[in-house]
């Protein structure tokens, strides 16, 4: 009897129809947000610890030279000076305060709350991601490529401020993506009085606050991330998208606006008249104005670094300090009105293009911002 082609056929395997999942996603899945943090926070201490043996048996310095400078203004306003008697010392008298602790408990106090807001970047880039409907391996690989980036690490470690800028802008846009105004508001009048420069995200920030969108409790409108967007849609919704914009700077006196610009312009006008009442015009000069008009011939990547070196020994007259910043204020222009609707990139093309037209630009905020 003749056997039926049937019998001889191997059986099927039992885990065919399951999806194929690679070696990296699978490394992924098993590796959480709170492990990375823990192993992050290890490598960060391992180089502040590091850091000390450097400057205290080589020559050249691990630590930034601006830390010192943080530092001696933190124990000028310990004894109950001014910060500002530190020369070189151009930053808010908030960032002396935070660092008091390092002429009471350690000098590498500083570093570890820099090291520390690195770390909170870090959760602020996921949580950021997850709102915007990333899928997690994704999510995952992002929260790698801050933490462990050589960049990152060095500068809060070598104790660069800037961390806790970008933990404050990252926070404000985690508010801003939960319809939180108020809390949006404040911070974001904290972080301009801290360092300056975020002002240039007000623009961006108000275009977004969609009134219809917050006054229904619903978040604002902005663009979930997509891996695949069809073109076809996307030149569809050009002309809609336009129209929006043109029609959201007609309602720019809408009550969420308002109430935006009155908390954040409280905010800065507290803090700063507060250290105004306390260290005068010095405060004054040295935090604010003084960033208007620096010129700087050294350490310097600026596209203008070259005539500011050939002609640095001659005094710049006010109108050419000044007009430097008219090629920043016309990309900034049209990076804002070309992607607004979408904030988060919005907000890195600016930091970008911020960076890349700026008067100045030393290799960390270039570094770092990149």
């Amino acid at each position: 009897m003749k056997k039926s082609h049937f019998c001889d056929a191997e059986p099927a395997p039992a885990f065919s129809n399951l999806p194929s999942v690679s070696l990296s996603q699978l490394a992924m899945i098993s590796i959480n947000i709170r492990s990375l943090l823990w192993l992050s926070a290890i490598f960060r201490v391992i180089l502040i610890v590091y850091g000390e043996w450097q400057d205290s048996h080589m020559e050249v310095r691990y630590t930034d030279v601006d830390y010192l400078v943080f530092s001696d203004a933190a124990s000028l306003m310990a004894s109950g000076d001014s910060p500002y008697k530190r020369t070189t010392y151009r930053y808010s008298p908030l960032l002396a305060f935070f660092l008091i602790p390092n002429s009471i408990i350690h000098r590498s106090w500083g570093k570890f709350l820099f090291s520390a807001s690195d770390l909170l970047v870090g959760v602020f880039i996921h949580s950021i991601l997850k709102l915007r409907k990333v899928p997690e391996d994704l999510c995952m690989y992002s929260v790698v490529v801050w933490l462990f980036n050589p960049f990152t690490f060095t500068i809060g470690t070598r104790g660069n401020c800037e961390p806790i800028v970008c933990a404050m802008i990252l926070w404000i846009i985690i508010c801003l993506l939960k319809g939180n105004v108020l809390q949006a508001a404040f911070w974001y009048g904290l972080v301009v009085h801290f360092r300056i420069y975020p002002i240039i995200y007000v623009l961006p920030i108000i275009l977004i606050l969609d009134p219809l969108f917050f006054r229904s409790g619903l978040k604002p409108r902005l663009q979930n991330w997509s891996s695949r967007q069809d073109k076809t849609l996307r030149s569809s919704n050009k002309v809609t998208d336009q129209y929006d914009l043109w029609k959201a700077l007609k309602t720019v006196f809408s009550q969420e606006r308002v109430m935006f610009g009155l908390v954040s312009g409280a905010v800065f006008l507290s803090c700063t008249g507060l250290f105004f009442y306390l260290y005068g015009w010095e405060f004054l000069h040295e935090a604010l104005l003084y960033h208007l008009t620096r010129t700087d011939p050294r350490h310097n990547f600026s596209i203008y670094f070259y005539h500011i070196y050939l002609h640095y020994e001659h005094e710049f007259l006010m109108v050419e300090k000044l007009i430097s910043f008219l090629p920043q204020f016309i990309v900034q222009l049209v990076l804002i009105f070309r992607f607004a609707q979408d904030l988060p990139f919005c907000l890195f093309m600016q930091t970008v293009a911020f960076v890349a037209f700026n008067k100045v630009r030393s290799s960390e905020n270039a570094l770092l911002w990149y």
